[in-house]
């Protein structure tokens, strides 16, 4: 591989160039005076794709902003591998407080700075240009590649379940691979191996048919604010853990090595609540910090409300009272059951002077790749050559729904291959990508596809 790491070496000048054309688009999905540059973007990934030696590529119509579509399919008998990523971003809102244009790329103390150097452009580029440095220094990729950049991630991906469901032969692969996560910090290399699911409930009191006045009718019946806020408070116990009957009862447990693993991070919890304004944390007693971020299940009030909020006073006793509530789940929980769970808990708690309501608004499943599987393995290797330093093992507290569709749709498990940083500020002003980590990056994949096949069951059926 030697002369493959030292191409990549001998092109750091020309790979910023090339990424700095494709983040001056401003590719923002969300709206509609952006459409022409989305397709521009498109437009660039592919001709690039074709240049670096991908095949089959094409610019796909999925009934929003295209997807982009190329592979490379010519190692039989070696693992195909499904690259994800976008190249939609976010609005570069509030502009003022950018330090440098947001859509033309500026390198600043070893950083890139620009509307999608992490998310995810960047990250996006990391693949291409590994795929580009094996072929041209060695024709061939040790493994079959398809890749997949689509338009819509930053608006929901509204479109990308149904492409994928319509082309599951075009997309048939072993594994997945996305670069769109990060590490745990600079100089720590880690790898991210399971995300939390979502089930978010909006809850609905209601007391008297009407507002009533307060002096006249206070102290005759149950305010509906307080009601809820007694119900809210009584969800969890003072250990912490959420009174849900049953909301614990297919939580995957915390191995061994996982808490090991997790305990060699570099974290204080008092310089994490330090950076929170905060002087002590709060958490489900029995867990880490960390633990509790990332493996184990919550229950949060997100948002409460009723009666009046305006100016000044106002002498009234709501109707109704409201509160939006989310639960992040863990393997191997389902947001419909949960669900279930939190409205027939909800029903039943509630006091007989107010009626309670209860509607699911959205879920989306927890996700794992197990960390003794073979994309794992081969990633933990490829992270430890490409920055050299033995790579620890990190979940997200957050949900990605697509690696929950890949895994529904094509039965494909994947490996978070991320190379951000906790403060490279996605979707905020001054975004930027750690040169270190871009390059690094690049290296990472090289070794990650000349490494998979030694870790991958020959006898796997593809």
């Amino acid at each position: 591989m030697d002369t493959v790491l030292s191409f990549i070496d001998s092109q750091q000048g020309r790979y910023l160039t090339e990424l700095n054309e494709l983040l001056a688009i401003p590719s923002v999905s969300s709206q509609e005076s952006h459409k022409p540059d989305m397709a521009r973007a498109a437009q660039w990934l592919s001709e690039h794709m074709t240049r670096i030696g991908m095949e089959h590529v094409a610019i796909m119509e999925t009934g929003g902003h295209p997807l982009i579509y190329g592979d490379w399919l010519h190692a039989p008998g070696k693992p195909t591998v499904l690259v994800y990523g976008h190249y939609d971003v976010q609005p570069e809102e509030p502009v003022e407080l950018w330090h440098s244009p947001p859509f033309t790329g500026t390198v600043r103390d070893g950083r890139l700075y620009a509307r999608g150097t992490a998310d995810d452009k960047g990250q996006v580029f990391i693949h291409l240009k590994a795929i580009e440095a094996l072929l041209r220094q060695k024709s061939a990729l040790p493994i079959n590649v398809k890749m997949i950049v689509e338009g819509e991630e930053e608006v929901g991906s509204d479109h990308l379940g149904a492409f994928v469901e319509d082309h599951k032969d075009l997309l048939k692969a072993d594994l997945v691979v996305i670069s769109d996560s990060g590490m745990f910090e600079k100089g720590v290399p880690s790898l991210t191996y399971g995300l939390r699911g979502l089930t978010y409930m909006e809850v609905e009191l209601t007391g008297p048919n009407s507002d009533l006045h307060s002096g006249s009718y206070g102290g005759s019946l149950h305010n509906p604010i307080q009601a809820l806020t007694e119900m809210i408070a009584s969800l969890h116990d003072r250990n912490g853990k959420v009174t849900v009957k049953g909301f614990y009862d297919d939580v995957q447990a915390l191995t061994a090595v996982e808490r090991k693993s997790f305990a060699k991070l570099p974290w204080s919890d008092r310089a994490y609540a330090k950076r929170l304004g905060l002087k002590t944390l709060y958490g489900e007693k029995g867990f880490t910090t960390l633990e509790r971020l990332w493996a184990r299940p919550t229950l949060e009030c997100n948002g409460i409300w009723g009666g009046y909020t305006g100016q000044g006073a106002k002498t009234v006793l709501p109707a109704k009272a409201f509160a939006k509530i989310s639960m992040r789940l863990v393997p191997h929980q389902s947001s419909k059951k949960i669900a279930k769970l939190f409205a027939h808990h909800l029903k039943r708690i509630a006091p007989k002077t107010v009626t309670v309501e209860v509607r699911e608004l959205h879920g989306g499943e927890p996700a794992i790749t197990p960390i003794d599987s073979a994309g794992v393995k081969a990633a933990i290797a490829a992270l430890e050559k490409g920055f050299g330093k033995k790579p620890l093992y990190q979940r997200e507290g957050g949900s990605i729904p697509i690696v929950v569709d890949f895994k529904k749709r094509l039965g494909l498990d994947t490996v978070l291959l991320g190379f951000g940083l906790p403060d490279e500020n996605a979707h905020a002003p001054d975004e930027f990508i750690d040169l270190e980590n871009f390059y690094g990056g690049i290296r990472t994949v090289v070794h990650f596809m000349n490494e998979l096949p030694g870790y991958w069951p020959s006898s796997r059926k593809r």
